[in-house]
């Protein structure tokens, strides 16, 4: 079997030909091109950056993607879909206006923006996920849906509960509505171990759901309001909160290739990730640390599978930044290394399943060709 082809191009440059400028030439030696387009309209599926956040990637990648589809002849449309938790994209109004505070415009981009799920991320379609074992129906925005071709354009980070944020995450979790959503976080929910909590209170700052209180000293985790998407078990320094289903995460990376499957298996798709930025937790936090990983360059592939797996394969031989929360674990003399970045940086998390079950379900390989432009 013939391998799955991902092209590659690096940062640097030369006088006169910028980045957007180097974007356009990897894809069209990937492909793009070839896709019919013509008066179609053409999703292109992104993350704006929750407010406060700036690791997120800049308009002008999207407007060189946008660019491309409407010499082609298609109509193309950035697309998100709303938030679980509260935040400045919980709902339409929201999320535009957070898009355009960073950056994000039809002068920026040379495309509309609209919000995929709905002024309420109640606007779904229940997509039938063939070969599925968890989510034998997926919830997808229909401004995603209704789209004739697909594109992701993605920001490879880290992550909190997948270990890393690639193509498969940016569709599958970024595609589904808030029902979507929930949907694929509801295996489990974290617990405190009160022996263990030191009351700093930083799981409360990054909780989503405002689900976190201290009634006893202790964080205590309101169960009702919390919505599993496990921000606060990153970001405790001391282990003291956990999920009492030990598969939750492996089963959350599975569940997020199915959804990418509901949203990629009957409309011609594309994929493009950029490592660069590369912060510890995901782009949905209002901040983002220090990275963790230089900036290694721009991937292409008709694969997500495979471009995942090219992403990750870079990212894992890459020389981490000592200056980060990579960096600081390595270097603390009790750290229990695992020798890889993702578990290093973020020790629960679980970055191989989404991978593994993708292969399995048939929306890519894992068996590359590495083109280098």
């Amino acid at each position: 079997m013939e391998k799955s082809k991902v092209y590659f191009t690096d940062f640097r440059t030369t006088a006169g030909v910028g980045l957007p400028e180097k974007l356009g030439k990897l894809l069209r030696r990937a492909g793009i091109m070839d896709m019919d387009m013509e008066n179609k309209f053409v999703a292109i599926k992104m993350h704006f950056g929750e407010l406060g956040n700036i690791a997120y990637l800049r308009p002008n990648y999207a407007k060189a993607v946008a660019d491309l589809v409407k010499e082609a002849g298609g109509k193309p449309y950035l697309v998100d879909c709303n938030t679980l938790y509260p935040g400045s994209r919980k709902n339409a109004l929201d999320h535009i206006s957070c898009a355009q505070e960073n950056g994000f415009n039809e002068i920026t981009t040379g495309c509309h923006i609209i919000i995929g799920d709905g002024l309420k991320g109640t606007d779904d379609v229940v997509v039938p996920v063939e070969g599925a074992t968890y989510c034998h129906e997926a919830y997808i925005g229909r401004g995603v849906m209704d789209a004739d071709v697909f594109i992701s354009l993605n920001h490879f980070k880290g992550h909190e509960a997948t270990g890393f944020g690639g193509a498969l995450k940016n569709i599958g979790m970024g595609c589904g509505s808030r029902a979507g959503k929930m949907h694929q976080h509801n295996q489990g929910k974290p617990e405190v171990i009160e022996r263990l909590c030191k009351n700093c209170k930083r799981c409360a700052k990054e909780c989503g759901s405002d689900a976190i209180h201290y009634e006893t000293g202790r964080a205590v985790i309101n169960q009702d309001e919390c919505k599993g998407c496990g921000r606060c078990i990153g970001a405790c320094s001391f282990d003291a909160i956990h999920n009492p289903n030990g598969n939750a995460n492996e089963i959350l990376g599975c569940k997020i290739a199915e959804y990418t499957k509901a949203v990629i298996a009957e409309k011609p798709n594309f994929h493009i990730s950029l490592i660069v930025d590369v912060s510890p937790n995901c782009d949905c936090h209002s901040e983002n640390d220090a990275p963790i990983l230089p900036n290694i360059g721009m991937f292409a592939s008709f694969d997500p599978v495979a471009l995942d797996q090219a992403c990750v394969d870079a990212a894992l031989a890459a020389e981490p930044i000592r200056n980060s929360q990579l960096g600081d674990n390595l270097a603390k003399i009790d750290w229990k290394k695992n020798n890889n970045h993702f578990k290093d940086s973020n020790p629960n998390v679980a970055w191989e399943e989404t991978l593994i079950h993708g292969q399995a379900i048939g929306i890519g390989s894992r068996d590359y060709e590495l083109i280098k432009m």
